[in-house]
């Protein structure tokens, strides 16, 4: 005697017949975002579950906020194409790469890097980790297993999706603010540093003391200081507002 517990794929590579009625049955259930996981005995189908993960109530309003950022959402998964367009269809998802090992979702991550994207991964699972290691920003939900948060660049402390929204745009801010201090640095030093050595002396009589080059590279300093802490008024998206309307 044996049991066997899997997909279709499983029993058929057993042997085990799988009639029309239960077929029709399995597919119901992929299209309605559940998993069919059949049970078999002595070579023989004895039973039907469907499984489902259900989904995080905010996963929609983060795929519309990503999409508003100009970021394009792809879901990769190992589970079937039917369960996965589903689940895709109801977070508004489009590009869908469905029954993908664990390895092929590394090498979608580099198939993406290859033309030219910057690849941003988010997972919790150990099926997640090998794309966490090869993406360029891996994200990794706080809850999830100690490989995927072993493997990724971010940890997301709470358990939600919204954060990964908040990741992206405080980056953003982020490196927004590193330019600009570029630019305050620049000013100084590009105005300053010719009038301290003469350039303009024969010509328009002007020159700067030493004291006051010196005050001008201080403020310099000052002014990129001041203008990175500006950041600490940073305000994440309210995503919260807009998910309270799609709601209700």
């Amino acid at each position: 005697m044996a049991e066997q517990v899997g997909n279709r794929k499983l029993m058929a590579d057993n042997g085990i017949e799988i009639s029309a009625y239960i077929e029709d049955f399995v597919v119901e259930l992929e299209d309605s975002a559940k998993t069919g996981i059949l049970v078999a005995f002595d070579n023989k189908l004895i039973g039907v579950l469907g499984v489902a993960d259900p989904l995080k109530r905010e996963a929609a309003v983060v795929v519309e906020g990503l999409q508003k950022m100009g970021v394009e959402p792809v879901m990769v998964t190992g589970d079937n194409w039917r369960t996965a367009r589903a689940v895709a269809k109801e977070v508004g998802i489009k590009d869908v790469r469905a029954e993908v090992l664990p390895a092929g979702k590394a090498d979608v991550v580099r198939a993406f890097q290859k033309d030219g994207s910057t690849v941003a991964m988010v997972g919790d699972g150990i099926n997640d980790s090998p794309a966490l290691a090869a993406s360029d920003v891996g994200m990794a939900i706080g809850a999830g297993t100690d490989i995927a948060i072993e493997a990724a660049d971010y940890v997301l402390m709470r358990n939600n999706l919204e954060d990964v929204i908040t990741a992206i745009d405080l980056s953003r801010k982020t490196f927004a603010r590193i330019r600009l201090n570029y630019m305050f640095a620049m000013v100084y030093n590009v105005v300053a540093i010719p009038i301290a050595a003469g350039v303009f002396f024969p010509s328009l009589r002007i020159k700067l003391p030493p004291w006051a080059a010196g005050a001008c590279m201080a403020l310099s300093s000052v002014s990129v200081v001041c203008s990175s802490l500006l950041l600490r008024r940073y305000k994440k998206p309210r995503l919260t507002t807009l998910l309270k309307i799609t709601v209700e």
